[in-house]
C-alpha cells in the first residue's frame, strides 16, 4: 500500500514581478504573516475586519481537510497494536470529530489497513460537517443578498450570472474576490469558462418568466437587463504553467474564449428572442496568485474590449495612500477615462467590483505575502453534478456542473487529469462528491435527484474503471432540497459500504 503524503510544494516563483511569500505547503493557509486589527495600516478602501472573518473560516475549513493525512499516518501506526480499534476511534473523534468505519478497522490484524477507504470516508465526511456548518451558521455573512438586488437594480440589471471556470482556484470569486452574496448571483461554473450556452438560455428564459408571471425579482416592464458575465483566469507567477489548464496556460486564447461564448449566448437570446431581448456582457481577468481582477470596459456596441482593461492591482497601489475619498474618485476616474462609452449602470457595478476586490488584494498580501504560495492546483475533492453553492473557499474544489457524464466530459477529465497528479502519483485516491440539489415542491424531485446520483456514479465508474478498480476512485452520493434551505442529505459512500445517512 502506498504510504500518504502530504500535498506536492509549489512550483518555483520566476517571472514574478513580485518579491516571493515563504513557501508553504499547498493547501495550507499560513499563520506567519498574518496581522490583526491596527497592527497593519491597510488600503483605505479595505474592509479589515471582514478579511479577518473570512480569513478565520478559510483557516479553519482548510485545516480541517489537510489534517486528514497526518492524522491517518498516525492510525497506521497503531494497526498492529492492541487495542488498535478503540485507540483509532479516539483519535478520530478527537481529530475529526467523527468516527471511521469499523468493519475497515477490524480487518487490519488480518490485511493491511485500507487507507485508501479510510482516506475517502475521511474527505467525505469532513465535507460534511463543512456543509453543515455553513447551512447552520452561514460563516460567510450572506445575509446582503436583497441589498445587493436593489444596488444590482439601480444600476440596470436583474440578475447577474456568473461563469468562472471549474478550476478550484477560482471556487472564492464571489464570495471573496468580488465580494458580492452568493446568494445573489448565479453560479455555474465550467472547464476554461466555456459555459453552456443553452443552460444558460434556458435560465435566461425562467428568469424572464418569474418577471412576467411573478414580478421576481422585480416586474417585465422594468427597464433593466440581464447580466452575463466570464471570469477566466492566469498566473502573473509562472504564466506559461499556472494559468488555465483547459487553454494551455495561454491568457490571450481564454479571454478570448470567454469573450466568444458571451458573444454565442448573446446571439442566441436575439436570434430566439428578437433583438429586443438582448443583454448585457461582462469578462472579467483573474489572476489566482494576487485575487487581483482586471475587468473589460464594454466599447460603445457593448462588447467587452479585450485590449481596454481595468486593473485592481495597479488601482490599489495608486491609491494605497490617499484617503478613502480620492481613492474611490481615482477609481472612477480610471474607468471613465478608459470606459467613456460605458453606460453609467455599467460604470457603478464595475467600480463596486473593484471597491471590493480591493479588500481581497489586502487580504491575500496581509495573509499570504505577495502572493498565494499554492500558486498551482492544490483542491481536496472534485465535486460533480448540481449545487455546491457553499463551496466559497478557494482550492478547496474541482467543479464539473452536470446532468450526465457524457455531456461533461472535458471538464470531468480535466479534474481527474488535476487530480492523477494531486492525489494518485501519491497513492491517494480521487475523492468525488455527487451532488444533486432539488426544488422539494416539485413533485418527484427528490427521487430523480437520487436517480441522477446513482446514474452518475455508474457512470464515473465505467469512464474511469482502471482507478475505481485499485481503489483510487471514491464517490459519496449527496441531495439537498435547496428550497428548503436545509443541510445536505447523505445517500451512499463507496468508502464504507454499511454507511448510514447522515452519519458523521
Amino acid at each position: 500500500m502506498a504510504m500518504l503524503h502530504s500535498r506536492k510544494q509549489s512550483k518555483g516563483t520566476r517571472g514574478s514581478k513580485h518579491s516571493a511569500a515563504p513557501m508553504r505547503r499547498p493547501g495550507a493557509v499560513g499563520v506567519g504573516t498574518v496581522m490583526h486589527g491596527s497592527a497593519r495600516a491597510g488600503h483605505p478602501l479595505v474592509r479589515i475586519d471582514e478579511n479577518d472573518r473570512l480569513y478565520d473560516y478559510e483557516r479553519r475549513t482548510k485545516e480541517s481537510f489537510d489534517s486528514i493525512v497526518p492524522v491517518l499516518k498516525r492510525i497506521s501506526a497503531l494497526q498492529h497494536e492492541e487495542d488498535f480499534e478503540m485507540r483509532a476511534q479516539m483519535i478520530a473523534r478527537e481529530q475529526f470529530g467523527f468516527e471511521l468505519p469499523q468493519e475497515i478497522l477490524e480487518g487490519a490484524w488480518v490485511d493491511q489497513l485500507d487507507m485508501r477507504k479510510l482516506f475517502a470516508w475521511s474527505v467525505f465526511q469532513t465535507y460534511h460537517k463543512f456543509c453543515d456548518e455553513f447551512f447552520e451558521s452561514d460563516p460567510i455573512g450572506s445575509a446582503r443578498d436583497e441589498q445587493f438586488q436593489e444596488y444590482l437594480q439601480e444600476c440596470g440589471f436583474h440578475t447577474l450570472d456568473v461563469s468562472p471556470c471549474a478550476d478550484g482556484r477560482l471556487a472564492h470569486v464571489i464570495s471573496y474576490v468580488l465580494r458580492l452574496p452568493y446568494k445573489g448571483v448565479r453560479r455555474k461554473s465550467y472547464a476554461g469558462a466555456t459555459f453552456d450556452i443553452a443552460d444558460s438560455l434556458d435560465k435566461w428564459i425562467e428568469t424572464e418568466m418569474l418577471r412576467f408571471r411573478e414580478g421576481k425579482p422585480n416586474t417585465a416592464d422594468a427597464p433593466t437587463r440581464y447580466l452575463k458575465a466570464v471570469v477566466y483566469h492566469f498566473s502573473s507567477v509562472d504564466p506559461e504553467h499556472e494559468g488555465c489548464a483547459a487553454h494551455g496556460s495561454d491568457t490571450a486564447v481564454a479571454a478570448q474564449a470567454g469573450l466568444d461564448r458571451l458573444l454565442g449566448f448573446q446571439q442566441a437570446v436575439q436570434n430566439s428572442f428578437c433583438c429586443g431581448a438582448s443583454i448585457d456582457l461582462l469578462l472579467i481577468g483573474l489572476d489566482t496568485d494576487t485575487d487581483a481582477i482586471k475587468v473589460h470596459l464594454p466599447d460603445a456596441a457593448g462588447v467587452p474590449d479585450l485590449n481596454n482593461s481595468v486593473d485592481a492591482l495597479e488601482l490599489y497601489e495608486q491609491t494605497q495612500t490617499t484617503s478613502a475619498q480620492q481613492a474611490e474618485a481615482k477609481i472612477v476616474e480610471m474607468i471613465e477615462s478608459q470606459g467613456a462609452m460605458v453606460v453609467p449602470g455599467m460604470k457603478n457595478l464595475i467600480k463596486r467590483l473593484i471597491v471590493n476586490n480591493l479588500s481581497q488584494i489586502d487580504y491575500v498580501k496581509r495573509y499570504h505575502g505577495s502572493h498565494y504560495s499554492d500558486i498551482g492546483h492544490a483542491e481536496r475533492f472534485i465535486g460533480a453534478g448540481i449545487g455546491f453553492e457553499e463551496v466559497q473557499l478557494r482550492n478547496l474544489t474541482y467543479f464539473a456542473y452536470l446532468s450526465t457524464v457524457e455531456e461533461a466530459t472535458k471538464d470531468l477529465d480535466v479534474g481527474i487529469k488535476i487530480f492523477t497528479g494531486l492525489n494518485v502519483s501519491r497513492g491517494l485516491p480521487i475523492p468525488i462528491v455527487v451532488r444533486y440539489d432539488y426544488h422539494g415542491q416539485v413533485p418527484g424531485a427528490r427521487d430523480r435527484a437520487i436517480e441522477h446520483c446513482s446514474r452518475v456514479v455508474d457512470a464515473l465508474k465505467a469512464r474511469y474503471s482502471d482507478l475505481a478498480e485499485q481503489g483510487l476512485l471514491h464517490t459519496m452520493q449527496v441531495i439537498r432540497d435547496c428550497n428548503a434551505g436545509a443541510c445536505i442529505e447523505v445517500l451512499a459512500c463507496s468508502a464504507d459500504a454499511n454507511a448510514v445517512k447522515g452519519a458523521h
